[in-house]
């Protein structure tokens, strides 16, 4: 059984809700999928996994969040050369570069992304949540 781990964060609640549907799709193909808000991981975990999905939204000029997601998240990059990896997140404006942008450090750190990442803009409708369920699954093959 694959072990997935789920590390997100989350200020509205949005990003959460994605979490959830990306370990539901993860536990529906199989898998073991923990949940983990940004401040209950840290890089000496990743090995434990056999694939991470970090999810954040954009956040000011299409960014990670700052303070607590990003120091972790680039804490990881280290460890993510051949690490199966999917990245969601929702976002307020834009047009997503923030997620084209963290695919691509994803990719130059090695990391062997499942599929695109997912994105909604706001809370995630019933198409963004079968969308991280996808995300989930794809983590488990």
């Amino acid at each position: 059984m694959p072990k997935i781990a789920v590390v997100y964060w989350s200020g509205t609640g949005n990003t959460e809700a994605m979490a959830a549907a990306v370990a539901q799709g993860v536990q529906e193909k199989g898998g073991e999928a923990a949940l983990l808000p940004v401040g209950a991981f840290s890089p000496e975990q990743m090995d434990a996994y056999d694939a991470i999905a970090f999810g954040c939204p954009s956040m000011g000029a299409e960014q990670l969040e700052e303070s607590e997601f990003e120091p972790m998240f680039t804490a990881c990059e280290g460890k993510l050369q051949g690490k199966k990896t999917g990245l969601f997140g929702s976002y307020g404006w834009g047009d997503g570069e923030w997620m084209r942008n963290w695919e691509d450090t994803c990719r130059g750190n090695g990391a062997i992304l499942a599929q695109e990442g997912v994105i909604c803009q706001g809370a995630p409708d019933d198409t963004a949540l079968a969308a991280c369920k996808a995300l989930g699954a794809s983590l488990t093959c």
